[in-house]
C-alpha cells in the first residue's frame, strides 16, 4: 500500500512506517499531521485517484524532527572583472513518519 501526497508545494510517495523529508512545516517535534492526499494504492491492485484530492482518505505522520539540509555552496564569479560571491544556503526541512493512510 502507498499513497502520494502533497506538502509544500510538492508530491512524496509515502508507504506506511516509512520516514521521508518533506519542507519545514508548522509543527513541533513529536505532533500528529495530516496530509493532503492525491492517490491511493491498495494492496489489492485497487487505486483511487483524486480530483484533486481523494475523499476521505488523509495520511497521518508523525514529525520526528526538524532541521536543516547539508550546506550547499554557491559561487559566482565574473571572469576578467575581479567580480566573486560566495553564498551558501541549508534548506530547513520537517522528517516525518507516516502512521496510518486511510480514512
Amino acid at each position: 500500500m502507498f499513497a502520494i501526497v502533497e506538502t509544500g508545494g510538492k508530491q512524496y510517495r509515502v508507504e506506511p512506517d516509512k520516514y521521508f523529508l518533506a519542507e519545514k512545516l508548522d509543527a513541533e517535534v513529536g505532533s500528529t499531521v495530516e496530509l493532503k492526499c492525491l492517490l491511493v494504492s491498495y494492496d489489492n491492485g485497487k487505486v483511487l485517484v483524486g480530483n484533486p484530492y481523494v475523499k476521505g482518505v488523509t495520511v497521518k505522520a508523525t514529525v520526528l524532527e526538524v532541521g536543516k539540509t547539508d550546506k550547499v555552496v554557491v559561487y559566482k564569479y565574473k571572469a576578467k572583472k575581479n567580480e566573486r560571491k560566495k553564498q551558501g544556503h541549508r534548506q530547513p526541512y520537517t522528517k516525518l513518519k507516516v502512521t496510518s493512510i486511510g480514512g
